[in-house]
């Protein structure tokens, strides 16, 4: 055997090692998709000097309990951080308990009396963001339903607005999900543990928060828009 072909055998190994460490198959379709891309969204073309916004709590209502909420509240807050587009302020259950007297607000019902005007007189924000549950299904199949508004906080315009589905059982978000996780959160596991995601409705959420989040507009406008006006 040529020393070349040797070198060949050699990488051809150690690559398929590799892929057996990684537990993740060259042919897995959570590397090749096909993926899903939420479409129920729109929002303006930029935040538009959106610098603060105050994160309230989830807002169950009939679809899941004040418990299951709450556990959901910080899943939330750390996916709109890593997408970094503005400050984030978390407004706890039981801070909206004292301030507003409940302890979540809906984007669909009426706003408790001077809701805006103490935010930002508390917190200087310039936006508040409301999430809802719109479903949840934390048994497999697990789905999620998430709408959520960022509204600026002095109540003149609606900045961006989100109502998707995640299902499980479509096999395009289960190649997300998996996705998602096998290239943002192994902690430095050597396998895939990626399948495990679709039995845990925190990850799950997880996933689907990070998905919402990431249709939000961005900072300012690509230079090639800007440099076109």
């Amino acid at each position: 055997m040529s020393p070349s072909a040797l070198r060949l055998l050699l990488l051809a190994a150690g690559t398929t090692l590799l892929a057996g460490c990684n537990g993740v198959s060259a042919f897995d379709p959570a590397l090749h998709g096909p993926f899903h891309v939420p479409t129920n969204h729109a929002g303006d073309p930029t935040l538009g000097g959106i610098r603060r916004v105050v994160v309230l709590p989830v807002c169950g209502g009939t679809v899941a309990s004040a418990e299951t909420t709450a556990l959901l509240d910080p899943v939330i807050v750390a996916a709109l951080q890593g997408e970094n587009r503005f400050e984030v302020v978390s407004l706890t259950r039981e801070e909206s308990l004292r301030r507003f007297r409940v302890p979540e607000v809906s984007s669909a019902s009426a706003l408790p009396h001077g809701f805006l005007t103490r935010l930002k007189e508390d917190f200087a924000a310039d936006a508040v963001l409301f999430v809802d549950l719109t479903v949840f299904n934390p048994y497999r199949p697990l789905s999620v339903g998430l709408r959520a508004k960022l509204a600026a906080i002095d109540g003149t315009r609606l900045v961006w607005t989100f109502d998707n589905v995640f299902a499980a059982d479509d096999p395009a978000v289960a190649n997300s999900v998996r996705r998602h996780f096998l290239t943002g959160d192994r902690g430095g596991v050597p396998v895939d543990l990626t399948p495990g995601v679709l039995q845990s409705p925190a990850r799950f959420t997880g996933y689907a928060a990070a998905a919402m989040f990431a249709t939000l507009p961005p900072v300012a406008a690509p230079l090639a828009a800007a440099g076109a006006r």
